[in-house]
């Protein structure tokens, strides 16, 4: 610490209110804090040099005056806009875990020069137009990207051009660029073990598209279990776990009417479960009873809709946080090694709990 820093670090913060009319600036803060404009603008841009305690204090005080950078002024003395885009497809029902991992993301850049912008897309929309049109006009410094296929188009699009980025997903390209996963495999040999324990047999299956990896994951996953188990999967037809629910509700009532032997359901997702466990309980069958239902949420949603539900912890929150930290290294350090990690689930069973008590 050098000793400039050092007396940043004990400076006194004088709170000397705005001046009628007056704009914040990075002139106000330095005469609010007492520190000089030079250091209050390498503290804002997380400057390697300043103390984690000076750049707290100026932080504070940009918050509380109202102070906003000048973006347009920024890109054009640093070349980069502090701008870290999410790519996100519009969701066919709000209640899904996109809510958390924009969070998590936003708080994971929290402290640090970044900030997130989500952009959306439709399902039926290019997958390349908002990608293009981003780096095209230079409006973001890195994109973090959702739902990957095996050979995602968009990650070919960015390693070629040496773009910053990072996937909640993997691709076949893994292991050249950022990514953070869930062990969607695990979690389908968690969920068929689950339901076999409690004598279940034909399980109906409600998958997200194939064309994504974790589809893939856990069509593997399921396959391998249900062999091990002796267990029937019996693969829902006419809708993914993200279709709408009516879509979901009318292939699940078709398929308990054409498979009446059906006596478990394995979800990917909280909302397709809630929407499969009411349309079986519609057709008068009552879940514990005549048949389970598994799933993965990231808060207690399934559990609060039905406690007879069996549900395991997906922490997205766990993954935004550790994606804000992979694009920015890819910022910042791109000759790194990028930032990788996985998140591999568990399962406490109820029953074993009971059984191990008894």
């Amino acid at each position: 610490m050098t000793g400039e820093d050092e007396h940043e670090k004990t400076a006194p913060v004088i709170t000397h209110p705005l001046s009628p009319g007056e704009r914040p600036t990075l002139k106000t803060i330095s005469r609010i804090t007492g520190l000089a404009i030079a250091t209050v603008s390498r503290a804002l841009s997380d400057a390697p040099d300043i103390s984690v305690e000076t750049k707290r204090r100026v932080r504070e005080c940009a918050d509380h005056i109202g102070y906003q950078p000048n973006r347009a002024g920024q890109r054009l003395r640093t070349g980069k806009t502090h701008v870290v885009s999410l790519l996100m497809p519009t969701e066919p029902d709000i209640m899904s875990h996109t809510a958390q991992l924009i969070s998590s993301i936003a708080e994971g850049l929290q402290g640090t020069a970044y900030h997130l912008v989500v952009t959306p897309y439709a399902p039926n929309e290019d997958l390349m137009r908002p990608l293009r049109h981003m780096i095209g006009t230079r409006s973001a410094d890195a994109v973090i990207l959702n739902q990957t296929m095996p050979k995602d188009p968009r990650v070919a699009y960015l390693m070629e051009r040496g773009f910053p980025f990072a996937t909640h997903g993997r691709t076949i390209w893994a292991d050249q660029h950022a990514w953070f996963d869930f062990d969607n495999r695990r979690f389908a040999e968690l969920g068929i073990a689950a339901l076999a324990r409690r004598g279940r047999r034909h399980v109906l299956i409600v998958a997200p598209p194939l064309d994504q990896l974790y589809g893939q994951d856990i069509l593997e996953g399921i396959t391998k279990a249900c062999q091990i188990h002796g267990m029937t999967p019996i693969w829902l037809k006419g809708a993914t776990s993200d279709s709408a629910s009516k879509v979901i509700e009318t292939a699940v009532s078709a398929a308990l009417k054409e498979s009446p032997e059906i006596d478990a359901i394995l979800c990917s997702s909280p909302m397709s479960a809630i929407t499969a466990i009411d349309t079986a309980e519609q057709l008068g069958r009552v879940i514990g009873r005549d048949f389970d239902a598994f799933a993965k949420e990231a808060t207690p949603l399934l559990t609060r809709f039905r406690r007879e539900a069996l549900t395991l912890h997906e922490d997205v929150a766990k993954a935004g946080k550790a994606l804000a930290r992979a694009v920015i290294q890819a910022i910042e350090q791109p000759q790194a090694a990028p930032l990788q990690g996985m998140d591999v689930p568990y399962y406490e069973d109820p029953l074993d709990l009971s059984r191990s008590q008894s």
